[in-house]
């Protein structure tokens, strides 16, 4: 059996006296998309994080491709500095508030990691971006400053960012949560692409139809731990009473309709 791209065991991450993670593991194959639901506080968010050491845990193992991570403080095999930052060139991360350089175009702010961080030549670096912000629809943008991009242009030139770095493997999230719901769908047709080419990805959401139509797995989050977890079925057939809640409350207050309205939308057009 192919050995998993990340493996991890009994991630624990506190702040203060709360503890967010209470011994979550996980193991992701290459090629899978792993959707993460459940409600604020959960510790969703937390875990993702906790993955490219964005936010360090307090215990807990980690394997990714040929690096093994023992986060226990005591441990003489905690990550160093130069380890997490290898981590971090081949782990992309999309947050919900795009993080651009403001005082960057679009080709930089693309262009910025690769040549920085991988020593790609220049010249490299910006055909390959011209490439990608070809294939997001935004190559006539590619000398606009982020102010000038609405949040749907921002969040796909935030992605175009982190697929520059050839990642093996892709972290969303939340990245439709601050979009007007009419620019959502640009953006899920982006990762969904993505997906359908074999990209491994991690995502938060709320979307609950995307995570269904696009997750090989899908994980509930409560109250620190993995609640629920399976394939994308249990979006439909909740077992467990705390995810069934949590489905009645997503779908009833209109969260997470953004795909599926969208779609709903196009097929009426067609």
């Amino acid at each position: 059996m192919t050995p998993p791209l990340l493996s991890l065991r009994e991630i624990r991450k506190s702040f203060g006296e709360n503890e967010v993670l209470k011994g979550v593991s996980l193991t992701v194959q290459a090629g899978e998309v792993v959707s993460i639901i459940g409600a604020s506080g959960s510790g969703k968010s937390t875990f993702l994080r906790s993955i490219n050491a964005l936010e360090v845990p307090q215990s807990g193992f980690m394997d990714f491709e040929d690096q093994s991570f023992d986060f226990r403080t005591e441990s003489r095999f905690f990550p160093t500095a130069a380890q997490l930052q290898s981590l971090r060139t081949r782990v992309g991360m999309v947050f919900q508030s795009y993080h651009l350089w403001p005082h960057m175009t679009v080709l930089e702010n693309v262009t910025h990691a690769p040549i920085r961080l991988l020593k790609m030549p220049r010249k490299q670096a910006i055909e390959e971006a011209d490439a990608l912000l070809s294939r997001i629809g935004l190559y006539e943008k590619r000398g606009s400053y982020p102010s000038r991009l609405s949040g749907g242009q921002q969040q796909r030139v935030a992605i175009a960012r982190a697929l520059a770095m050839k990642p093996k493997l892709m972290l969303f999230d939340e990245v439709t949560s601050a979009l007007d719901p009419e620019l959502v769908h640009e953006v899920l047709v982006l990762m969904a692409s993505l997906a359908s080419e074999g990209m491994t990805m991690l995502l938060v959401t709320h979307e609950i139809a995307f995570a269904r139509d696009v997750s090989s797995r899908v994980l509930f989050f409560d109250q620190g731990v993995i609640a629920e977890a399976g394939t994308p079925d249990i979006l439909r057939h909740p077992e467990s009473d705390r995810l069934k809640q949590f489905l009645h409350r997503i779908l009833h207050d209109d969260v997470g309709h953004g795909y599926s309205a969208l779609n709903a939308q196009e097929g009426q057009s067609s």
